[in-house]
């Protein structure tokens, strides 16, 4: 029986949502989003489907780039340098993953650092890991307003986050370590994984290994955070959490879906207000 509280990802969002709507009619302004989508996956065209629709509810102005799935590296940068100099464009997100003949890592280094949204670029990576102002990636960032929604002081708690991605794992512990947490994060090569789990005031979970993280990983009372979207056999969407076994230590759990998913279109919208209110 789950015993946690169920941390309402949708729920939060659309509160953001709600509040950055205010704030655009408020400003004047209508922030630019640009999109640009390369090839034909089907998982790619349905998250950008997704991100326009929410930035027409909020008020946003979304321009999508739909490019072949041959094109080169040449025609891409192309694009994002147009971009980067259009000033109807306040926020560029170029979706991954990218064909694999062309160098993702190359092409958002060309995306300007306070345009890119997605907040990935190497400069935005070193305001975070320097505690400077920058464009936060949006999972970690709506990761931490989830926990905030359970505990609004962070200070001195443990926090273990599995995983070390530049996509999530390292900008959340860097998120964390802000909020005066004691990170540890953890990989695939650490020792003894649910036993340092087990001290978490804070799991993050972020491995893409369907319900790997166990009931008897979590501290009773902990706050669990699956970033985790993995699809079974049966076509139902599970995280990297075992939910039913995990919610009845915890004291506090996302749920898969309708925890961070929506959170990460949220603090997508509100990077882009962010960058056309600079």
């Amino acid at each position: 029986m789950t015993q946690a509280r169920i941390i309402d990802g949708k729920a939060v969002a659309e509160r953001l949502r709600t509040g950055l709507a205010e704030e655009i009619k408020k400003s004047g302004t209508k922030p630019g989003l640009a999109v640009i989508l390369v090839g034909d996956d089907p998982a790619s065209q349905v998250y950008v489907r997704n991100k326009i629709k929410a930035c027409e509810q909020a008020g946003i102005e979304s321009y999508e780039h739909k490019m072949a799935a041959t094109s080169t590296q040449q025609e891409v940068r192309h694009v994002i340098r147009n971009l980067n100099v259009n000033p109807l464009v306040h926020g560029i997100l170029m979706q991954l993953p990218l064909p694999g003949h062309l160098d993702s890592s190359a092409l958002i280094n060309e995306i300007d650092p306070d345009k890119d949204v997605d907040g990935l670029h190497p400069l935005n990576a070193g305001r975070l890991m320097a505690g400077l102002p920058g464009m936060t990636p949006c999972t970690p960032q709506g990761s931490l307003l989830l926990i905030k929604e359970i505990q609004k002081d962070l200070t001195g708690l443990h926090a273990v986050v599995i995983g070390r991605s530049l996509l999530f794992g390292k900008p959340m512990g860097q998120l964390l370590l802000a909020e005066n947490c004691t990170v540890t994060q953890c990989h695939s090569k650490t020792r003894d994984l649910p036993g340092v789990c087990r001290q978490a005031d804070i799991l993050v979970a972020a491995v893409g290994r369907a319900k790997m993280v166990k009931g008897d990983w979590i501290k009773p009372g902990a706050v669990v955070i699956d970033v985790g979207i993995n699809r079974g056999d049966d076509g139902k969407l599970t995280g990297d959490v075992d939910f039913e076994e995990a919610a009845k230590a915890a004291g506090a759990i996302t749920p898969v879906p309708g925890g961070v998913g929506p959170m990460t279109i949220a603090c997508l919208l509100m990077n882009t207000v962010k960058a056309a209110h600079a």
